[in-house]
């Protein structure tokens, strides 16, 4: 039997995923308890560039996109490290800023957990 993990949220990610909307946090928590059960939601996928444990899930919601990026491997718990509205016309593609805003959460959380 699998254990689930806790959830850790960034307090920066928490606070622009409540501004989503109601039916959109909904949809979006789910799938992140199917990760902290230890499964993958259909609407989830690895974040390219920043390894298989960090994944994003993108939600395309009333025309338009929101996306919840977690990291599975650092200590015992699923951490959300950012939360926002994808406002890029042109292609899936993250943009750079998200990216790097990205990286430097993580880097915070682990010298935090070690």
């Amino acid at each position: 039997m699998r254990q689930t993990r806790p959830i850790s949220w960034i307090k920066a990610a928490r606070k622009d995923f409540e501004k989503f909307p109601v039916e959109a946090r909904e949809l979006l928590r789910s799938a992140l308890i199917i990760a902290s059960e230890g499964g993958k939601a259909d609407i989830a996928k690895p974040l390219l560039g920043l390894g298989s444990s960090v994944l994003e899930i993108a939600l395309p919601y009333r025309g338009n996109a929101f996306r919840v990026v977690y990291a599975l491997k650092l200590a015992d718990a699923i951490w959300v490290v950012h939360a926002f509205q994808k406002k890029s016309t042109h292609g899936i593609k993250t943009p750079k800023h998200e990216i790097d805003l990205i990286q430097d959460r993580l880097k915070r959380i682990k010298e935090m957990v070690e």
